[in-house]
């Protein structure tokens, strides 16, 4: 069986995404919404290396090509029961939806008992014609009961929860928040996809029985219609979280910016007065860039040690320095450098502190921009490259 890079990808997307899924599930394992969500994600990874072996005609871990679309089609009628099963839990008091869940069990244990009796009293000549129907509808058998009832009792179970979720999804989708409601409707249309395109399957079963295979395109098309539909849902499901996400993505990002750009300046300060660190720990300029975790606090700690530095400094500031100086970045840069080799070297002036580098308006953004743009300044000028003696 040779696969393509897009196969390969699907399959590590699916499985990386089911390695999330169960990280979270071992942090809450008595949550049944968490167990759904892993039932789903992983029947649907696992059942795409099975449907790429049946859909050549070739066994899959010693088993014939019929076995492994038996086992795929398992695996995919247990992803969408799983997927009822988020929808119950989610929805209703664990009580109630408990008993919604045994009465929907009840549905999929009917379609597995079909499916699992049509695939043992398929011929055996038949078996791996049948297992390739999927694909190449002309090469199939005909009018064979089992086959037909094979492919029904999973297309039909399919159908049975994309039409039931999908309008549990808008009932929801009436109540919500925006954002909720706009994801909700995203993944009712993904799930309208899915139905239509598990109807059309069910149709070309049915006129398989009847003697008339369905034309290839129209299987073809279906199958496309089926996993594009699967995608705009999950797309839709994952919308509210991914939406909440990008104001929170933003701050990250703008913060570990600043934690970098604010370098020069808190290197030049930390150096003459290293008792302000909050944090003993050496800190190299490359670890400054890959710093994935913490990065808020450490931004934080940052901003303080910078303000705990000019404050410290600025009375050597004060007798070098004009309230032009004071004003614009480029200048006090210079004047900063001078001050701090007079500290350095034992300069004795009033302790008498003075504001520097402070921000027309109020506010932590405003204060750190305004130490981003001395920042900026220090590394442009000599200052960056002041040594503490």
């Amino acid at each position: 069986m040779t696969h393509t890079w897009l196969d390969v990808a699907h399959e590590v997307v699916s499985l990386t995404v089911l390695g999330g899924a169960v990280c979270l599930l071992a942090r809450r394992p008595y949550d049944a919404r968490r167990w759904s969500a892993v039932g789903l994600i992983g029947g649907w990874a696992l059942a795409y290396p099975l449907s790429l072996a049946a859909s050549t005609g070739t066994s899959f871990l010693g088993a014939d090509a019929l076995t492994a679309r038996y086992a795929e089609h398992v695996l995919m009628l247990l992803a969408a029961f799983s997927l009822v099963c988020f929808f119950q839990f989610a929805a209703a008091e664990v009580d109630r939806a408990r008993r919604r869940v045994a009465r929907e069990a009840a549905v999929v244990v009917v379609a597995l008992a079909v499916l699992t009796v049509a695939c043992l009293t398929i011929p055996e000549a038949l078996r791996i014609p049948a297992a390739t129907v999927a694909v190449d509808p002309a090469d199939g058998p005909v009018g064979e009961p089992a086959v037909a009832a094979f492919y029904m009792a999973a297309n039909g179970y399919l159908l049975y929860v994309a039409l039931a979720t999908g309008r549990w999804t808008r009932r929801y989708a009436k109540g919500a928040e925006p954002r909720l409601r706009r994801g909700l409707r995203v993944a009712s249309g993904g799930l309208a996809a899915v139905a239509t395109a598990d109807a059309v399957l069910v149709l070309t079963d049915l006129s398989r029985l009847a003697g008339s295979p369905a034309p290839a395109p129209v299987v073809a098309a279906s199958a496309f219609l089926f996993l594009t539909g699967l995608v705009v849902f999950f797309a839709g499901m994952a919308h509210p979280s991914l939406a909440g996400s990008v104001p929170l993505a933003r701050v990250w990002l703008r913060h570990h910016r600043d934690h970098r750009r604010l370098r020069p300046l808190w290197t030049i300060l930390n150096e003459r007065f290293p008792q302000d660190a909050l944090n003993r720990t050496p800190v190299g300029p490359w670890r400054d860039v890959l710093r994935l975790r913490g990065v808020h606090r450490h931004y934080y700690r940052r901003v303080i040690e910078c303000r705990d530095g000019l404050v410290r400094i600025s009375p050597y500031l004060a007798s070098l320095a004009t309230e032009r100086d004071l004003a614009e970045p480029e200048p006090l840069a210079r004047r900063l450098a001078d001050a701090l080799r007079d500290h350095a070297a034992g300069k004795t002036v009033p302790p008498q502190a003075i504001p520097v580098a402070v921000p027309g308006e109020g506010g932590l953004r405003a204060d750190t921009d305004r130490l981003v743009e001395l920042a900026d300044a220090v590394r442009r000028t000599t200052a960056c490259r002041y040594v503490a003696s």
